[in-house]
């Protein structure tokens, strides 16, 4: 399996709901490819709704974090709302340790990820 079948973006009505094919994201050259095109699709694309839906992750490396803050980041210049789904417990910690839990918004899978952004 190539570095690029590691993430899909699928569109649901106004939002975006970006998922992963592997259980762990940790190689930096997986964590690359997912930046470079999330990047541009929020860049070009400028979504109002994405929601990130980690259902099956186990792992990811420290700089998914940072990849998260950063689209995070552009999304809010232009009014967009981010946010998490599917996110495995112990993963949950690490955004805990980090205070990140406080500026991003989860939901237990994507369904209610979605409802929540449309509610």
């Amino acid at each position: 399996m190539s570095e690029r079948n590691i993430m899909e973006i699928t569109k649901v009505d106004d939002a975006a709901v970006v998922s992963f094919v592997r259980q762990s994201i940790g190689s930096a050259a997986g964590v690359e490819e997912i930046t470079d095109q999330l990047r541009r699709f929020v860049t070009e694309q400028k979504p109002p709704k994405v929601v990130v839906d980690f259902t099956g992750v186990k792992f990811f490396s420290s700089m998914m974090l940072g990849l998260l803050v950063d689209v995070w980041k552009r999304m809010r210049k232009y009014g967009g709302r981010l946010l998490i789904s599917g996110i495995d417990p112990q993963l949950t910690r690490v955004f805990r340790i980090t205070n990140l839990d406080t500026i991003f918004e989860f939901a237990p899978d994507r369904n209610a990820a979605l409802s929540k952004l449309n509610g």
